[in-house]
């Protein structure tokens, strides 16, 4: 998903001429800025800025990436591209323009604040700018993983499981469904996230843990899902089907027979 930004951002200038009535006004405009609010890892990214002049010269396109210049564009220049140093900024020179830039093979490092500043020539050296943020998601290693179920519930048996979301940044999003519908927050148990790694990648756990009721069976079985999400990049799940017995166990028996006092069974014929 794109944020596009910005269809309002203008900047007029005015003078008065001395051999025409009234002013003459230039207005530098941008029409959109548009940058990915999501993308994942080692994917190529395109960032877009595009501007009306209304009648004026481009002086310069730049951005920046938290601040720090990465890309400049001055058309009177030769050639009219230039690119600076910066960590996690990698441009494909020959498929960026005055309009977009292209961004090879993003990294963590990659996430930011990214900065689009067109300049009008002179008279009016106007210069109007717009950002937006861009997150770079390493996608889990592993899809979700159900554990510590049974194949089989009774009514009463209390449900304890665990989903697991492989390694990622940032952490996947777990939500449990039961037969469907959403689990309630107060049966969910949640553990704290692992970061591991130089990268400081993040393992997700959330357990879920019930009691069994009959309206958990349906058609005598109950289905435990499990759904891990990172924003609009990433959306995984995970199903378990447990077969369910509607008749709640009995209760303990002491002894199957009784005993009189003299140690003979009550049930032995023939005394």
């Amino acid at each position: 998903m794109n944020q596009s930004l910005s269809p309002h951002c203008t900047h007029c200038v005015c003078y008065l001429h001395h051999h025409f009535p009234g002013n003459i006004c230039f207005c530098l405009r941008l029409t959109e800025v548009r940058i990915p609010n999501h993308v994942t890892k080692n994917s190529t990214v395109q960032l877009e800025c595009h501007f009306d002049l209304n009648g004026e010269a481009l002086y310069s396109v730049k951005w920046y990436k938290d601040g720090n210049e990465f890309y400049r564009y001055v058309p009177r220049d030769n050639p009219p591209a230039q690119l600076f140093l910066l960590t996690g900024v990698s441009v494909d020179l020959l498929n960026s323009t005055a309009n977009q830039i292209v961004l090879n093979n993003v990294t963590l490092a990659s996430s930011g604040r990214y900065r689009c500043e067109v300049s009008a020539e002179a008279p009016s050296f106007q210069t109007v700018s717009s950002h937006g943020d861009m997150v770079v998601v390493a996608l889990p290693d592993t899809d979700p993983k159900i554990t510590g179920g049974r194949p089989r519930y009774q009514i009463g048996d209390v449900v304890r499981v665990n989903c697991t979301s492989g390694r990622s940044k940032p952490a996947a999003k777990l939500t449990w469904f039961i037969n469907g519908e959403v689990a309630e927050p107060s049966i969910l148990r949640r553990y704290d996230t692992v970061i591991t790694g130089r990268e400081g990648l993040e393992t997700t756990v959330l357990g879920l843990e019930f009691r069994v009721r009959l309206r958990h069976f349906k058609r005598g079985d109950m289905k435990l899902k499990c759904v891990a999400t990172i924003a609009h990049v990433y959306w995984k799940s995970n199903e378990e089907s447990v077969e369910g017995d509607k008749q709640p166990k009995p209760p303990a028996l002491e002894s199957k027979e009784t005993l009189h006092p003299n140690g003979s069974r009550a049930d032995r014929q023939g005394m």
